[in-house]
């Protein structure tokens, strides 16, 4: 097969309908958009608009609140920990802290801290400094006979 022998199945695209194109064609005249009004008319944009009664998106109540300030942690699992120190860039000597985890590619950016997650299994001896960690993750750390120290995030004023 090559290149310019591609083809679509026979059918399988129509050409488009030319409206407008006098009244022999099926669609001339009014050009499919029925007789007068608003919505015969071009430029119309009436989207939720319901003739005067009250819309749904006002008719419905108002649910639930979102944390203007929430608290974005950087989730990593000890499986991707336990692979970045096999592949050698996570030193298992130095604390595995936010910094480690960024300069290793484990995370993007710092964020609010890091949260240890306990999908994979961590096989190497590790001390961590991170701001929380699941109970099975704090587990998993200590059975592989690491340590777990958990930094206090000071919660920021909001911006006044």
């Amino acid at each position: 097969m090559k290149l310019n022998e591609i083809a679509d199945n026979p059918g399988a695209v129509r050409s488009r309908m030319r409206i407008g194109r006098g009244i022999g064609s099926g669609k001339g005249k009014t050009g499919g958009r029925g007789v007068k009004g608003q919505k015969a008319r071009t430029g119309v944009s009436i989207k939720g608009f319901e003739g005067g009664q009250m819309p749904l998106h006002r008719r419905l109540p108002k649910r639930g609140f979102r944390n203007p300030f929430p608290i974005e942690y950087n989730e990593v699992n000890l499986g991707r920990i336990q692979a970045a120190v096999d592949a050698g860039k996570l030193n298992p000597a130095a604390p595995v802290t936010i910094a480690a985890l960024v300069a290793a590619g484990l995370c993007s950016k710092p964020r609010d801290g890091v949260k240890i997650l306990c999908k994979g299994t961590l096989t190497a001896k590790l001390a961590f400094e991170v701001v929380a960690a699941s109970k099975s993750a704090v587990a998993a750390i200590e059975g592989a006979g690491g340590s777990l120290v958990l930094l206090r995030k000071e919660p920021e004023a909001p911006p006044a």
